[in-house]
């Protein structure tokens, strides 16, 4: 009995031994799978620590160039821009007008037969589509004369319901700063002498005038005596 008692513990011990090598050996194959404990791959790309492509170089270019030619293009057009001289000039819109530059600091400007005179500072330049005209205001800024004296004339005289602009009615057209606000322009002021009746009975001249914008040709204002309402005007 004891023999066989013996046999039963002999044979727990011997199965003890080998269960317990081939865990190790188990555990070892694995650490083997993983040399020197790395840790498995994430899934994330490696970062070289290089910069990332922040745009095209020569679109940079192309604008930096871009932006230089735009600003010879500015120089050269100042440039063009020079003190008025005498002579026939074709203005933008195809329409001729002759200019003089007196020795009095006067410029005549003409266009048609009607004349008109300035003291202020003009200059002119060169554009594909004529020759621009401007003239210095006393804020610092130019103001370009789109509208010639024949035009000028002729929406003066049709408010003050006028005929003609000559000199049997002492008619003068002169370009000149005015005030319209709190703004300043350019504008022309036809003046005249106009045929009326005060009270109805005497035949009277009263001078009458019309300021009219040298850019867009719209009447700023007119103006008569303070006594023109006993005055009966007709038209000329």
């Amino acid at each position: 009995m004891k023999k066989i008692l013996l046999s039963l513990i002999l044979c727990v011990l011997v199965s003890s031994v080998v269960l317990a090598a081939r865990t190790g050996a188990d555990e070892q194959h694995e650490v083997t799978d993983q040399p020197g404990g790395q840790p498995e791959d994430s899934g994330q790309p490696e970062v070289t620590g290089q910069p990332q492509d922040s745009g095209n170089p020569e679109g940079t270019i192309g604008v930096q160039q871009q932006t230089q030619n735009q600003g010879e293009d500015t120089q050269i057009e100042v440039q063009q821009q020079t003190q008025v001289k005498s002579g026939v000039l074709t203005v933008q819109g195809g329409k001729q007008v002759q200019v003089q530059v007196q020795s009095n600091e006067q410029t005549k400007l003409r266009s048609g037969s009607i004349e008109a005179r300035t003291s202020m500072q003009m200059t002119q330049q060169q554009t594909e589509n004529g020759t621009k005209l401007q003239v210095k205001l006393s804020n610092g800024m130019n103001a370009e004369i789109k509208v010639m004296p024949d035009v000028a004339s002729e929406r003066a005289l049709e408010r003050l319901r006028l005929k003609t602009c000559s000199a049997e009615n002492n008619c003068t057209i002169e370009l000149k700063e005015v005030k319209q606000g709190d703004q300043v322009k350019a504008a022309y002021e036809v003046q005249v002498k106009k045929q009326a009746r005060f009270l109805g009975l005497f035949k009277i001249r009263m001078q009458v005038q019309a300021q009219v914008d040298a850019e867009n040709g719209e009447v700023i204002r007119t103006r008569k005596p303070w006594w023109a309402f006993l005055a009966s005007d007709s038209e000329e």
